[in-house]
């Protein structure tokens, strides 16, 4: 008889339960820093109408939705589609409550999103977000942009020991720069050139600028401005010295000034910088942009960012919803810590106590003795397998903390003994 395949599917990642709890634990700390910042947690469908997630992803990320249909004949008529990220049906669930939802309204989604993308080392097709978003209703202060980020610099902190860094733009400034340089019908290409130039050598940046007509002096304007990078005074300060009459690059030089300016009075400074090489690829972005980089583990490229959407609900409603919203790549994240020895070396025992009857007469009052416990708070399991009580305890030694033995002597004295398997001690155990 032939076998299945059993191994899970390129781009996803699996994981054994000693992993899966750190995974868990960091995803529950992210959570926690959320919450604190005053975000509410909502769920949205995993599946939605094609319509509602193509609205606004257009480019390569409408290339890599994956389609849900029931059967091979209904193909051409699948009009549902797996989300590929937690915004879009975070702008239909906004319209559809809006009456029931109090401005500006702080959200959180932690969940799974998929994209159909070549599937390689910290890049999945399936993968967990962890999203948070702020929507206005008609306006949405600037300084909302500046909440999203120092929320997320404190959500890295709860879990990182190596540093983490803010990558900060405006896309109205390279949109302002763009149109005083008269190129406005080359938006595209030079937006999706830039998002790419950290990926590429900078020759090959320079020959994409040249093959969509751009002459020596634009390229070189261009590259200057795709290289600039730095402090808040630094990047201002050489913005302001282009003296350029755009009121659109004028307007994005100074919401980036006051974003940068309200990260260092809330004490961030160090953690961010100003990159003009920071774009985002998705085209509902309008205004602040940020990636969250490890700079001493530089080939996991980016392992989370955001920014400013002033219309994304506009394909499915008239009223004017701002908003601004970041997320964490979790599993990227969890995949680059865990290959650069990150995180623990032994998987984490996940039980406080291993509750070990001798034999099956004692399961009664060793199940009884696991929900006193459990009622104490801890993590408790019982053998229950006809093993001999050597093989119990190996058992237990690979997957609790702590054992304690039921025979019938222990339960006639009540006398209760647990062994640390770590140090291999023994105490009395008290309830």
């Amino acid at each position: 008889m032939k076998k299945i395949n059993t191994s899970p599917i390129s781009g996803t990642q699996e994981l054994l339960p000693g992993a899966q709890a750190i995974f868990d634990s960091i995803k529950a700390k992210i959570s926690e820093v959320y919450h604190a910042h005053g975000f509410i947690r909502i769920e949205t469908p995993i599946i939605d109408r094609a319509e509602i997630l193509f609205a606004k992803a257009g480019g390569d990320t409408e290339k890599q939705v994956y389609r849900v249909f029931k059967t091979a004949e209904t193909a051409e008529k699948a009009d549902e589609a797996l989300r590929f990220d937690h915004t879009v049906p975070l702008a239909r669930y906004v319209v559809e409550h809006e009456n029931d939802l109090s401005f500006p309204f702080k959200a959180t989604q932690i969940g799974r999103n998929f994209r159909g993308e070549r599937a390689q080392k910290g890049r999945y097709r399936e993968f967990y977000q962890c999203d948070i978003d702020i929507i206005g209703r008609n306006s949405l202060p600037i300084s909302y942009d500046a909440d999203i980020i120092s929320t997320l610099l404190d959500a890295y902190g709860t879990f990182l020991e190596t540093p983490v860094v803010a990558r900060i733009n405006n896309r109205k400034i390279l949109s302002g720069l763009i149109s005083a340089l008269g190129l406005v019908e080359k938006s595209a290409d030079i937006f999706d050139i830039i998002d790419h130039a950290e990926k590429v050598p900078l020759e090959a940046t320079k020959e994409r600028f040249e093959n969509i007509g751009l002459s020596e002096n634009e390229i070189n304007k261009m590259v200057a401005f795709t290289n600039l990078h730095g402090s808040r005074d630094v990047v201002i300060g050489n913005l302001s010295k282009l003296d350029l009459n755009n009121e659109t690059f004028t307007e994005g030089v100074n919401e980036l000034d006051q974003v940068l300016k309200l990260l260092e009075a809330e004490g961030y400074a160090g953690k961010y910088e100003a990159d003009m090489k920071i774009v985002r690829g998705l085209d509902y972005y309008t205004g602040t942009v940020f990636e969250f980089n490890l700079p001493e583990h530089k080939e996991i490229g980016s392992v989370g960012g955001g920014g400013r959407y002033e219309n994304l609900a506009g394909n499915f409603t008239d009223q004017f919803l701002p908003g601004v919203g970041g997320s964490i790549g979790l599993t990227r994240l969890f995949y680059v810590l865990n290959e650069n020895g990150l995180l623990k070396s032994d998987a984490e025992k996940l039980i406080d106590y291993e509750i070990i009857p001798v034999s099956e007469n004692e399961n009664g009052y060793a199940m009884g003795l696991a929900k006193k416990l459990r009622e104490k708070g801890f993590v408790v399991d019982v053998v229950l397998t006809d093993k001999k009580l050597g093989d119990k305890m190996t058992y237990a030694a690979k997957i609790a903390k702590n054992g304690v033995v039921v025979g019938e002597t222990e339960i006639v004295t009540g006398n209760l003994k647990v062994k640390n398997f770590a140090t291999g001690e023994t105490s009395d155990l008290i309830i």
